[in-house]
């Protein structure tokens, strides 16, 4: 079932409605649905799909000519393979004629590495055959620093030859809910907080009747199809998976700066600095900084894909109980009493992600420019302080408190967001919002009505 990626599909069909060469590059971490969106876009229209695997240049030429005397028969009595890519691209040219097909290549930096030259043979032939034809040329891969260094980037032999690029990022809370379309509002948002964006994992859970029973199968079972996912990510795209993990583990335990991840995982700050590029390259980790600052000083690493943020902090130290069957258990008395504090902190970043949605729209009093967290020390009270999102255009703010709790929201939480607001000076104009999963008190309701704060309860993230 093909769910999200609205924006893209019709991007798609519209570049492919119009005539002559295009050439389009689609690239993003693994599992976050690339192929599924190739496939759909190009399961009614002509096209040869071709599927890279780690192999060298031979076996991947002869895999590709398969591909191609798939779709043109005729050619297969007489040769079964083409002696070179220039032949098989040119090959595909002249078969192709004026008509509209697709050839996409995917896990293309699979295709580079067996054949380092096969970006330069490309841009021969965009530059004389495909340019001149019909033909809608797609790669895509996973490599995300590949495809923007390789393919996207200024030094690269097809740099300036594509038609288009996407970025294929993990769904945000909203289209995540599209896979459970009969749970509550609150099992959705976890759903969310156990599985990110991604649609691979999504609809892992989504085959269970609900998202709890989803929980326990994919992830609190030594079979289940979660159980193992981060560490056969890390094997598939890193060397030394063990440091990786143990960087990840610290981040996940609670250490958010280099320092503080040096320490918990007993390697170097050199050495760590080294290995969070390449988890940030992977968008596993992120390097965030207080909203509208600009020194890094205050920066901390987290995690940023909610899959790894969920198993490293509640399976590595249960392991000996899921493996001897006790995953339920596990999920009863580890798991759950700690699951409202996890999911706040996500329901935070969902909270992010409806603002920008409705950015622009009249439930905001302008239309904001950027937006974000902060967290630093107050000059006046000489603490640290916390604000869960600032948006801001020129002189006006935003400022929000969002609440993941099974108490409802009074003056008290209103009073600290607005006392926190203090510290910002700069902003003439501030407006107030509070973002809460059990509703409000009736004394803050009178009050947000009676001087413009807007609340917000879980149901209209959804609507």
């Amino acid at each position: 079932m093909f769910l999200g990626r609205n924006t893209e599909y019709s991007e798609l069909n519209r570049l492919y409605s119009m005539d002559g060469f295009k050439f389009v590059v689609i690239y993003g971490r693994r599992r976050v649905g690339k192929t599924s969106l190739i496939s759909e876009f190009a399961k009614d229209k002509d096209n040869i799909f071709y599927i890279s695997i780690e192999q060298n240049d031979k076996a991947a030429l002869e895999s590709f000519s398969a591909k191609i005397l798939e779709r043109f028969p005729a050619a297969a009595s007489m040769l079964n393979s083409f002696p070179s890519w220039d032949k098989a691209f040119s090959y595909i040219t002249e078969q192709a004629g004026n008509t509209r097909m697709i050839l996409a290549i995917d896990e293309y930096p699979y295709l580079a590495t067996g054949c380092p030259s096969i970006s330069s043979i490309l841009q021969k032939h965009i530059d004389t055959g495909f340019g001149a034809s019909n033909l809608f040329l797609i790669l895509c891969g996973s490599s995300m620093s590949f495809m923007e260094n390789q393919v996207l980037g200024y030094k690269s032999p097809l740099y300036g030859r594509r038609s288009a690029q996407f970025k294929i990022e993990p769904f945000d809370y909203y289209d995540a809910a599209l896979f459970f379309p009969h749970v509550s509002h609150e099992d959705k948002m976890l759903a969310y907080a156990v599985c990110g964006g991604i649609p691979q994992y999504l609809n892992a859970l989504a085959e269970y009747e609900n998202v709890t029973d989803g929980i326990n199968e994919c992830f609190l079972k030594k079979s289940g199809v979660l159980y193992e996912e981060p560490a056969n990510l890390l094997k598939q795209e890193l060397r030394e998976p063990a440091v990786y993990n143990t960087l990840i583990a610290s981040i996940a335990r609670g250490a958010s700066r280099l320092n503080e991840i040096s320490t918990k995982s007993g390697e170097e700050n050199k050495k760590c600095s080294k290995y969070l590029k390449s988890l940030l390259d992977l968008h596993i980790v992120k390097k965030e900084q207080p909203y509208a600052t600009k020194s890094e000083r205050n920066a901390i690493y987290v995690l940023r894909d909610n899959m790894f943020r969920f198993w490293y902090r509640f399976i590595p130290q249960n392991v000996t109980n899921i493996e001897s069957g006790l995953g339920r258990q596990v999920f009863e008395n580890r798991i759950l009493p700690n699951l409202s504090a996890y999911v706040g902190h996500i329901f935070e970043d969902a909270c992010r992600d409806y603002m920008r949605r409705i950015n622009g729209a009249d439930v905001l009093p302008f239309m904001f420019n950027g937006i974000g967290r902060w967290w630093g020390t107050n000059p006046k009270a000489k603490n640290q302080e916390e604000i869960d999102i600032i948006a801001d255009a020129e002189n006006n703010a935003l400022f929000a408190e969002c609440k993941w709790s099974s108490s409802s929201i009074g003056l008290d939480i209103f009073g600290e967001l607005k006392r926190k607001s203090l510290m910002f000076e700069q902003y003439s104009n501030k407006t107030y919002l509070l973002f809460s999963k059990s509703g409000f008190k009736a004394d803050m309701e009178t009050y947000a009505a009676e001087n413009n704060v807007i609340l917000t309860e879980l149901p209209a993230l959804y609507s």
